[in-house]
């Protein structure tokens, strides 16, 4: 099943959640994909278009324009990582990238479809476990900060709040 049919899917939420309270692993397994960061979704930053939030993400560990270049054109976000991950890191960059995920978590989920997606996730945990041992932005069996999962649900608790001011 697709992410968008989703929309009109009277058992979205039995398809999407994996567990009573929480979504783990953002993965077309459990048709929870599009909260990965790899999912397309264009983003803007500085200036500039990104095809996907890692992208962005990989190229912003740079303050080097045609670096930035190389890593917004890699064909895939699995070569966007592996190109930010031989970066020689930007000055301070421990210290801003919570920031800029933040920021850039906030961009993707301006796109309509996207948000609507992110608010039938209502309360529920957003855990982003993973295979590859990210334990600061994910969760590796059982172990890790889940900063990924903490801020898609602070963004999500952002858009409710806007969404409850247009009334």
């Amino acid at each position: 099943m697709l992410v968008k049919d989703h929309i009109d899917d009277p058992d979205h939420h039995r398809n999407i959640f994996n567990n009573q309270n929480s979504i783990i692993g953002f993965n077309k397994k459990n048709n929870s994909e599009f909260l990965s960061n790899f999912y397309p979704s264009t983003v803007s930053f500085e200036a500039s278009l990104y095809p996907t939030v890692e992208h962005a993400y990989q190229a912003s560990k740079s303050l080097n324009l045609e670096t930035r270049e190389l890593i917004k054109k890699a064909k895939t976000p699995y070569e966007a990582k592996k190109m930010g991950k031989s970066l020689v890191l930007r000055e301070g960059w421990d210290e801003i990238k919570i920031d800029v995920m933040r920021f850039l978590i906030s961009e993707k989920f301006k796109n309509p479809f996207l948000r609507h997606m992110l608010l039938l996730t209502n309360e529920y945990n957003l855990i982003n476990e993973n295979r590859w041992n990210d334990k600061f932005w994910g969760v590796t069996n059982g172990a890790g900060q889940n900063l990924l999962g903490k801020i898609l649900e602070e963004v999500r608790n952002q858009i409710i709040c806007e969404d409850s001011y247009e009334f």
